[in-house]
């Protein structure tokens, strides 16, 4: 077991997310606020929860609210969004979206006030069902949810699209925020 850490180690090998990356001095981020290039008000505000919640969870950072208590600081614009249908019924009417979120981010070092890190496209895609005959109760994003099978069989299709959007955007922007994170702290 020795010998697999010391090769491991050795070999240059990490963990992601353990923010090798970073400035070893850098303890504090501000994330400003992302602006928001699309046409959907708001998902730049629900966004922003996300991302505070996947820096904070790895505890190698504390998120601050102002610039002035920050190490570094987080800024970055919310690129894409978009809902496409991908299957369609006998009628041509959809019953699977496919959803897709992308952002742009920069990293700076406020005390020698320089990028250190940019990205122009981290992003994540969601599938959502959007009639129940289309929706597997089994999934973890369904199994995540308030609802059970039975539920879903009296709901009409819009309730169904509006829960399962609901569901989908919320896995969709936590794997934004990973996604941002991991490349943000690994320096890719």
């Amino acid at each position: 077991m020795l010998a697999t850490a010391a090769l491991l180690w050795g070999c240059g090998y990490h963990f992601a997310g353990a923010g090798d990356a970073l400035p070893s001095a850098a303890q504090t981020i501000y994330v400003q606020q992302f602006s928001n290039h699309t046409r959907i008000t708001g998902i730049n505000d629900e966004f922003m929860r996300y991302l505070k919640d996947e820096i904070a969870l790895h505890r190698r950072l504390k998120v601050v609210d102002s610039p002035g208590e920050a190490d570094l600081e987080l800024s970055g614009f919310i690129r894409n969004f978009v809902t496409t249908p991908q299957n369609f019924n006998s009628v041509l009417e959809p019953t699977i979206n496919n959803q897709t979120l992308e952002v742009s981010a920069e990293l700076k070092d406020l005390h020698s006030n320089k990028t250190i890190w940019t990205t122009r496209n981290v992003g994540a895609s969601q599938h959502t069902p959007i009639v129940a005959q289309t929706v597997v109760t089994t999934t973890p994003t369904f199994l995540q949810q308030n609802l059970r099978s039975n539920d879903i069989a009296q709901m009409t299709d819009l309730q169904t699209s509006q829960s399962m959007t609901v569901a989908s955007n919320d896995v969709m922007m936590q794997n934004v925020a990973k996604n941002l994170y991991a490349e943000m702290a690994e320096g890719f």
